[in-house]
């Protein structure tokens, strides 16, 4: 078992969700149960998978839960650029 809290990746991770709470308040209020909704989602899960991967004795498991913090944070990403030309 790892200690997640001392992982940069994680501490960066937080980071970003504080960020992505502060930018979501500026939405309209009809995007509240929208792209809102599903950035701070997307967000929170990035540390949250790193964080419960951590706890996974093998590799595989590790490395799997990795996978679903990478691939939330391409889903992010890709929300964020919907934001952008909205």
């Amino acid at each position: 078992m790892k200690d997640f809290k001392k992982l940069n990746v994680w501490q960066k991770g937080i980071d970003l969700v504080t960020s992505i709470y502060k930018i979501s308040k500026n939405f309209p209020s009809e995007e509240k149960y929208g792209l809102s909704s599903q950035i701070t989602r997307a967000a929170v899960s990035i540390p949250s998978n790193i964080a419960e991967g951590s706890s996974r004795f093998s590799e595989k498991d590790y490395f799997r839960f990795l996978e679903i913090a990478l691939g939330s944070a391409f889903e992010l990403e890709t929300q964020l650029m919907i934001v952008e030309k909205l």
